[in-house]
């Protein structure tokens, strides 16, 4: 009876290896992928602010209101409908027709 109680006891026991990283290591690890990611994210919405700003009549205030509102690339920007620009804040008429030139 004993002999059987230390076998289970041992299969319990050893069953899963220990690991050399405490949880708070790996919690770190992943909380620095996680900023890694982000600063990754901000630096493309950055430049492609900035790629937004060489279209015509679009400044930082227009290209980061384009961005948010989903118009990431200028090639978006110019194949996008006149109504879609429009609802975006801070893109007034004058603005759609000069980037409507473009195509």
């Amino acid at each position: 009876m004993i002999s059987e109680f230390l076998s289970k006891l041992k299969s319990i026991l050893f069953k899963s290896p220990v690991s050399p990283e405490t949880p708070l290591k790996k919690e770190k690890k992943l909380t620095k992928s996680i900023k890694i990611k982000t600063k990754a994210k901000t630096a493309n919405s950055k430049k492609n602010i900035e790629n937004l700003t060489t279209l015509p009549g679009v400044g930082a205030k227009s290209a980061k209101a384009l961005y948010e509102a989903g118009f990431k690339t200028t090639k978006a920007v110019i194949a996008a409908d006149e109504k879609d620009l429009l609802a975006v804040s801070g893109v007034g008429i004058n603005l759609v027709k000069k980037l409507k030139k473009l195509k």
